[in-house]
């Protein structure tokens, strides 16, 4: 493809159609050369040497795609004439159109008239016209095509395109190198977006914390932010409904930290009586009060290089939160009854199930204080808004409660399973936890069922189903299903061994299977 121009248009007369041509074709041609001169980088080249083709030869809507050796995808690169939408639109695979043949057998192609060639798919929706031609030519490095070139002109019927096609291939070996300089960095660029990913996947897990159960994408946004966060001393605020493990964050967060072999200090701001909750956490001298009779060291002291956890923050008296945003920015404070100051070196974590921001504007808490505490925010999800984790969590706890009962409940029959996926657990995790702990001491046998669970799930409306205000039949039947159901899971569809689990011959337990519709080759594997 790289032959020299043909002798009758070297010999032809100027003023020719022949030395017009050529004079064009060289005109190109230098223009290229000098475009390729100025960059090698195809971003750069490539619209350049289309607006050129465009400008000094008849040709219309040339296109540059290349060739994904990994995914075996054909992208257009670059085009000239299509609007980024028809642009995006430009997708084959090998084999597929004349592009995608082209780059398959590595010969150039022609197309007379759009309209009558099978092999136009109209990707970019341009419409398969009858009045433009066609012409593909493959890029090659050595002897491998990295990409194709192609352009539209329009349809003559008395003109001879293998010259058009001829100088393409010309073109297409000028701009190889770019093009494989382009391909190969595009390759790069997959390859650390793929060594990023796989990097950020080993950060979720190093910093996803075991007693944490989860792999919704909410909870994964939470472990993201512990990770951002642990290795910092800045202060959190974690942000949820009661239930949801806000303490769990908190201890993830200190333990991934480099504060993780000093002290873990938890302080519930609720559960501490108005009248002590500043000795409490800040302590107190001896003579302080009536009943101080000696010093005592307050929670910030304790926590002193490690972290201090203050649950339930919003619940901290007005009097005290003067005295704690202090502490948050001077690092200091006094025991109460003394005048020494106290310095502590701790990392602040609150948490809390009110909206402060609410507080603040009703006057029930310190705005300074709101925005000392409100440094980076974690919010976790309640378990109605992370429903992928419920069996996983239920799972976990049905594992524990088993091992500390000695019980051997291995697992959760369908009906169960459907009932919590269906319920709404206003008291989320720690609702789910007490529900399990329950079902575990009340089973019998290795299987949770419906009736295990407290009266609160075990609705129509909760459950989802529709025999539960059915006729004793109807529950019978629903009953006996989810037993054969379970057993069959047990034994992996083995109807002989789950007719020997039930105690009942093969036979009734085959009427039955037939009866109830079930499919026991669905359990099988």
């Amino acid at each position: 493809m790289n032959d020299p121009l043909p002798a009758s248009a070297t010999d032809a007369p100027p003023g020719s159609p022949e030395s017009k041509r050529r004079v064009q074709e060289l005109s190109l041609l230098y223009n290229v050369s000098r475009i390729l001169d100025q960059s090698l980088d195809m971003r750069e080249v490539v619209s350049p040497v289309l607006e050129a083709m465009a400008d000094n030869m008849d040709l219309q809507h040339g296109t540059i795609t290349l060739l994904n050796r990994k995914t075996g995808d054909i992208l257009i690169e670059a085009a000239h004439g299509l609007s980024p939408q028809q642009a995006r639109r430009g997708r084959y695979k090998l084999g597929e159109g004349v592009t995608g043949q082209v780059i398959l057998t590595g010969e150039p192609m022609i197309v007379q008239r759009k309209s009558d060639s099978p092999l136009i798919v109209d990707k970019t929706k341009r419409g398969k016209r009858p009045d433009t031609s066609f012409m593909c030519v493959p890029i090659k490095v050595g002897q491998e095509v990295v990409g194709a070139l192609s352009a539209e002109t329009p349809f003559l019927p008395d003109r001879d395109l293998k010259n058009d096609v001829r100088l393409l291939s010309i073109v297409s070996s000028m701009i190889a190198q770019a093009v494989q300089l382009r391909r190969a960095a595009q390759e790069e660029t997959e390859k650390l977006e793929q060594e990023n990913e796989r990097l950020r996947q080993e950060l979720r897990e190093r910093f996803r914390p075991s007693n944490i159960i989860g792999n919704s994408h909410e909870m994964r946004f939470v472990y993201d932010q512990i990770a951002q966060v642990c290795k910092s001393n800045t202060t959190c605020l974690i942000l949820g409904e009661s239930g949801t493990g806000k303490e769990l964050v908190a201890h993830a967060v200190h333990y991934n930290s480099d504060r993780a072999d000093k002290p873990f200090v938890r302080a519930h701001c609720a559960a501490l009586p108005e009248s002590i909750i500043e000795s409490e956490l800040f302590g107190h001298v001896k003579g302080a009060f009536t009943g101080a009779t000696g010093d005592r060291k307050g929670r910030f002291e304790l926590a002193h290089g490690g972290t201090l956890f203050l649950d339930e923050v919003g619940d901290i008296p007005m009097a005290i939160q003067i005295k704690l945003l202090r502490v948050l920015q001077e690092r200091e404070f006094e025991r109460v009854g003394g005048a020494e100051t106290v310095k502590v070196n701790v990392r602040l974590i609150a948490a809390t199930n009110r909206d402060l921001q609410a507080m603040v504007a009703d006057g029930k808490f310190r705005e300074d204080l709101y925005y000392r505490l409100h440094v980076f925010p974690i919010y976790v999800p309640p378990l109605r808004k992370r429903k992928a984790d419920i069996v996983l969590l239920a799972d976990h706890f049905l594992e524990k409660y088993s091992k500390d009962n000695n019980k051997k409940v291995r697992r959760l029959s369908s009906a169960v399973i459907d009932m919590l996926m269906s319920y709404h657990w206003p008291g989320n995790v720690r609702e789910l936890e007490n529900c399990l702990e329950r079902a575990v001491l009340v089973a019998e046998g290795d299987v949770i069922h419906p009736y295990h669970l407290p009266p609160t799930l075990q609705t129509a409306e909760t459950s989802g189903g529709s025999v539960a205000r059915g006729s004793l039949k109807e529950l019978v039947d629903a009953y006996e299903r989810d037993i054969i159901v379970d057993a069959l899971k047990s034994t992996r569809g083995n109807m002989a061994s789950a007719a020997r689990m039930l105690a009942t011959t093969q036979r009734i337990f085959g009427y039955k299977v037939h009866q109830y519709g079930i499919d026991a080759k669905k359990y099988a594997g």
